[in-house]
C-alpha cells in the first residue's frame, strides 16, 4: 500500500483536477490512499473569515463564505455528471456546517473557530476529487479525517495520540482497502475527542501523510509538487541550481532547519522511524525521476543554498558591562517564548547576544521593547542569511563578493552568514 498526498497547486483549476485523477488513474489495480490539501488560495480566503467572524463582522465573513462556495460548487459542476446531485449534497453539508458557525457569535479563543473555519477546504477539495474520480469509474472510497486523527485540544497545532488513532486506522481504514482500491481523505486536519475539528499546524497536510504511513507500515509515500524534484537552491534566486535525486532523511531534516522549502522535520520523522521512503514528484510530468528521500546516507551532494532575506539582526547588550550568561540568558529566552519568536541564528559573545530573526514587524518591537528592561537593544533589519550546506570555497566567496558581512558561523558541513 502506498500513500499519495496532492497540495493545493495540483487541484486549483478543473484542469488541474482532470490531471490528478489522470495520475491517480495511472496506477490501475495499486492500493493507495490519498491525502488532499485544500485548493489553492482556499485556505488563506478561509484564514480571512476566519479574521472577519472573529471580529463580528457577520456579513462580510457570509458574503465571502458565498464566494467561497459558488467556486467549488462551479467547480464540482465541470468535473461531475452522473454524480452531480451526490457531490452537491456533500459539499452542501460542508457549507451548512460552517454557516452555522458564522451565523453565530464568538464567545471562545480566536484558534478555536480559525480551526473550525479552516478545516473546510480540505473536506471540500478531497470531495469534490471523490466524485471526479466516480465519473471516472475508479475503485474508491472517502473518509473524513476527523473521525481517524485525534488529537489534543491545543487548536492551531494539534498534537496527535498516537495510539487512539492507531486503533481508529486499524479499524476503519485498513478494511476498506478489501473493496477499494483508492481511499481519499484529507490532509492538515484532526479531531479531539469532544469532535472538535483541529489542525496539525505547519505543513499539516504533509505530516498526515506520514502519520498514516507510518501506522499502515506504508511501502512510500509520494508527495505530487508542480517542481520536477528537489533543487540545490531556489532556481528563481540562482538559475544554476541543479537537481537532487536522493537525499537522506537526515540531510533533510538539516535542510528544513536552516529554512529551506523542503519538508518539514515533523513529516520526516514518522518516516524515518519505520525506513518508509518519500518520494517529490513533479505532478507536471508524473515521468521525471523526482527525488527520492531514504535512509541512505548521501554522497558527493553539491553546495545546498537556503537564502532567506528580510532578516533582523538584534544584538542584546549587557547595560553594565557583565556577562549576559544565566539569568539574562534565560529571561530573554521566556521572552521569546511569550511572545513565540524564535532565532534563525544566534551567538554569544562576553557582553551581549546577538540573534537573527524573521522580519516580524510587530514581534520584533514587542521583542526590543520587552528586551530593553534586561538590555541595550540594537535592531537592524533588512539583511539576508545565507546558508550553505556542503560549502567550498569558491561558492562562500561567489556569493559573498560585494556584501558586508555581519557575523559568520561555520561547522565542517554548514556555513551561515549575515550580510548587508
Amino acid at each position: 500500500m502506498k500513500i499519495f498526498k496532492f497540495g493545493g497547486a495540483s487541484i486549483n483549476s478543473a484542469d488541474r483536477f482532470i490531471n490528478t485523477g489522470s495520475i491517480i488513474e495511472s496506477f490501475k489495480g495499486e492500493k493507495i490512499l490519498i491525502v488532499i490539501s485544500a485548493m489553492g488560495k482556499t485556505t488563506n480566503a478561509l484564514e480571512e473569515i476566519a479574521h472577519l467572524f472573529f471580529e463580528k463582522k457577520k456579513e462580510e465573513a457570509l458574503n465571502q463564505f458565498s464566494e467561497l462556495k459558488n467556486n467549488h460548487t462551479g467547480l464540482i459542476k465541470k468535473l461531475s455528471n452522473q454524480h452531480l446531485i451526490q457531490a452537491e449534497n456533500q459539499l452542501k453539508d460542508f457549507f451548512t456546517e460552517i454557516e452555522w458557525l458564522l451565523n453565530d457569535s464568538p464567545i471562545r479563543k480566536f484558534d478555536y473557530y480559525y480551526d473550525q473555519i479552516v478545516c473546510c477546504g480540505e473536506l471540500l477539495s478531497s470531495a469534490i476529487l471523490y466524485h471526479h474520480l466516480l465519473e471516472r469509474k475508479i475503485n474508491c472510497t472517502w473518509l473524513d479525517v476527523r473521525d481517524i486523527i485525534r488529537t489534543d485540544n491545543n487548536f492551531r497545532d494539534g498534537s496527535i495520540d498516537w495510539a487512539y488513532t492507531e486503533s481508529r486506522i486499524i479499524e476503519s481504514v485498513s478494511p476498506l482497502f478489501k473493496n477499494h482500491d483508492i481511499v481519499i481523505t484529507q490532509g492538515f486536519i484532526g479531531a479531539t475527542d469532544e469532535n472538535e475539528s483541529t489542525t496539525l499546524g505547519r505543513e499539516g497536510s504533509d505530516y498526515t501523510a506520514a502519520i498514516f504511513a507510518n501506522l499502515m507500515n506504508a511501502e512510500s509515500v509520494t508527495i505530487w509538487k508542480d517542481v520536477d524534484a528537489v533543487m540545490s537552491a531556489d532556481p528563481k534566486k540562482y538559475p544554476d541550481a541543479s537537481i537532487l535525486h536522493a537525499l537522506s532523511f537526515t540531510e533533510v531534516i538539516e535542510m528544513a532547519y536552516y529554512g529551506a522549502q523542503v519538508i518539514h522535520p515533523k513529516t520526516i520523522k514518522p518516516l524515518q522511524n519505520k525506513n518508509i521512503p518519500l518520494l517529490v514528484k513533479s505532478f507536471l510530468n508524473k515521468e521525471l525521476e523526482g527525488t527520492i528521500i531514504s535512509k541512505n546516507a548521501n554522497k558527493n551532494l553539491p553546495p545546498i543554498i537556503v537564502h532567506k532575506s528580510n532578516q533582523v539582526l538584534i544584538k542584546f547588550k549587557s547595560k553594565d558591562f557583565s556577562f549576559v550568561e544565566d539569568k539574562p540568558i534565560q529571561q530573554l529566552h521566556e521572552i521569546f517564548n511569550e511572545i513565540k519568536i524564535k532565532p534563525n541564528l544566534s551567538q554569544h559573545t562576553a557582553i551581549s547576544l546577538l540573534c537573527c530573526f524573521d522580519e516580524h514587524a510587530e514581534k520584533i518591537n514587542q521583542l526590543a521593547s520587552l528586551a530593553e528592561n534586561i538590555f541595550d537593544v540594537e535592531v537592524e533589519r533588512n539583511l539576508t542569511l545565507l546558508t550553505i550546506r556542503h560549502y567550498n570555497k569558491e561558492i562562500v566567496e561567489t556569493l559573498s563578493c560585494d556584501k558586508q558581512m555581519l557575523l559568520e558561523q561555520k561547522t565542517i558541513d554548514t556555513i551561515q552568514m549575515i550580510m548587508r
